[in-house]
């Protein structure tokens, strides 16, 4: 391959060198220092041991590199269709973003989405419609033993931690929920001064790393956590359990994320990946988890407490249920992440192969709720791809009361899915610890955006509540969403779901339920039913 090389080098310089000299003067002296580059570039891949192709292609391989690196961009802006896009697509990114600006989001000409497809679901119009509501409804989040109760909002700010998101990011979009009156959920990464900066309304998540709140030895500390959850700004404490894009793993800050800043709020070695534990050390047992959520409300000083999941087995959601039945108190809310879940940074295993989706995640503890009696004392948020108002009301009837939304408020503060938030290099300063990054973060006209998106999309889910003939979420029945099955066939979700009735559980599990209620313990965790390979 070498002595190719050579000769094909040699081929090139004899070409480059006849048109140097026919045109003399300066042009000799830059093709020459071009013909070197090469040359070198040239013998350094042939003598390289890394990279195979660049040992049998010298030079032209570097294209194929080159093709690789831009490929995201070429496919994302020149090839995809407008309704095909993953993560989000192009309608729905476009969306947001003129719903972030203000701009009526109309669309010319009908919808470009096969609605014969297998899978494509609609919501179910009424012949006599209403007119939507002048005030946006709200969900009142606190149980019998809370004192502090809070309105919760539609659509609300979801768990995005100071470290994955930068300064400014966080300081738009705590504005944004100052302005307009919704909850902004501070992620697991701790409680930060960006955080509090503006006086939005927050739900303060606690991981199993205990940020803002940990000892020494990072166990929780509950002197910080009381002093802390007394602010006014803290409306509801939120435990998390696991985070649907990485169940079962315990979040990870990549390195270079984690500034002296950082390191300082979360009380983590800087220039260190910071990764949470899997599990958390306050509890170990159904049982001991409600009665950590009951402690969290009392140090919280009565305020709602809950945690947050993705579901992963039915037998441990039932086995929560049962001790929520035997403590005596249950939470004052559960938030249902959804396995397609945003995260700045997970390995890919997870990403798409761990977890349950929200849909399946949703009904079964609205069901499970139900099933013990349980459903009019907690309330339950949905996080997992919520975007537009049809999404809203999507998750509301399969069970939800409101809706948290994560990467579409990235969207509104500037995001482009750019999809390198783990590299802490983002293009447009929101997912990244680079004060030069995040300087493009404009917070007075970003927090502006914030608030257009939330109000429009909460609008837009209102007015077609209203044209399914409900004047609030609780009028909404599965119903009125229907999914195709085929070509010829569609059924709603009263048909293809089971939908358990208040008490039905303890009174008399349908036999569909029967094996995981008895299976469930509230005194272990059991993920399933199945026995160990020998």
């Amino acid at each position: 391959m070498l002595k190719f090389f050579i000769i094909g080098a040699l081929a090139v310089v004899a070409v480059i060198v006849a048109v140097a000299a026919s045109l003399g003067g300066w042009a000799w002296w830059v093709l020459l220092f071009l013909v070197g580059a090469l040359l070198a570039l040239g013998i350094w891949d042939v003598l390289q041991r890394k990279h195979s192709i660049l040992r049998n292609y010298p030079i032209l391989g570097h294209i194929r590199f080159l093709m690789e690196d831009i490929r995201p961009e070429l496919q994302q802006y020149f090839i995809e269709r407008n309704y095909d896009g993953r993560p989000y697509d192009r309608d729905t990114r476009s969306l947001i973003y003129e719903r972030a600006k203000n701009i009526a989001g109309e669309q010319a000409f009908g919808t470009e989405r096969d609605v014969y497809e297998p899978g494509y679901e609609y919501l179910v119009h009424s012949t006599t419609p209403l007119d939507p509501p002048e005030e946006m409804p709200r969900v009142v989040i606190g149980g019998p033993d809370c004192t502090r109760p809070y309105p919760m909002a539609l659509l609300n700010v979801s768990a995005m931690s100071f470290g994955a998101l930068s300064a400014n990011a966080i300081r738009a979009l705590n504005k944004g929920a100052q302005l307009g009156g919704f909850a902004h959920d501070t992620g697991e990464g701790g409680l930060s001064p960006y955080h509090q900066e503006h006086g939005g309304d927050l739900v303060w998540e606690i991981g199993s790393g205990y940020f803002s709140t940990r000892t020494k030895d990072g166990h929780f500390d509950r002197g910080e956590f009381a002093n802390k959850a007394s602010s006014e700004q803290v409306k509801m404490v939120s435990l998390k359990l696991s985070q649907g894009a990485k169940p079962g793993i315990g979040g990870v800050l990549p390195a270079a994320k984690v500034s002296a800043e950082i390191a300082r709020i979360r009380e983590v070695p800087q220039g260190e990946k910071c990764v949470s534990p899997s599990a958390h050390s306050v509890f170990h047992t159904p049982i001991e988890l409600i009665e950590f959520i009951a402690e969290m409300r009392d140090l919280s000083g009565g305020k709602p407490a809950g945690f947050k999941l993705c579901v992963g087995s039915r037998v441990d959601v039932l086995a929560m249920c049962k001790a929520m039945l035997e403590v005596g108190t249950a939470p004052d809310f559960i938030i249902v992440d959804g396995s397609e879940g945003g995260t700045a940074a997970a390995p890919l295993e997870y990403e798409d192969h761990m977890g349950m989706p929200l849909t399946d995640g949703l009904m079964l503890v609205h069901n499970a709720l139900v099933g013990v009696g349980l459903r009019d004392r907690v309330r339950i948020g949905a996080s997992g791809k919520v975007a537009a108002g049809n999404d809203i009301v999507k998750r509301l009837i399969q069970g939800a009361d409101y809706t948290n939304s994560a990467r579409a408020m990235m969207m509104a503060v500037g995001c482009i899915q750019a999809q390198l938030c783990h590299t802490d290099k983002c293009p447009v300063g929101v997912a990244t610890q680079d004060p030069r990054r995040g300087q493009a973060v404009n917070v007075d006209d970003k927090s502006q955006r914030v608030l257009h998106y939330q109000q429009g999309t909460v609008e837009e889910a209102v007015k077609m509540m209203a044209s399914m003939g409900a004047r609030h979420p609780r009028e909404l029945s599965p119903s009125q969403l229907r999914k195709v099955i085929n070509a010829w066939e569609t059924r709603s979700y009263t048909e293809l779901f089971e939908w358990l009735s208040p008490g039905q559980l303890i009174d008399e599990p349908p036999a569909t339920w029967a094996a995981d209620w008895a299976a469930a313990d509230p005194s272990a965790f059991r993920p399933s039913l199945s026995t160990s390979r020998s």
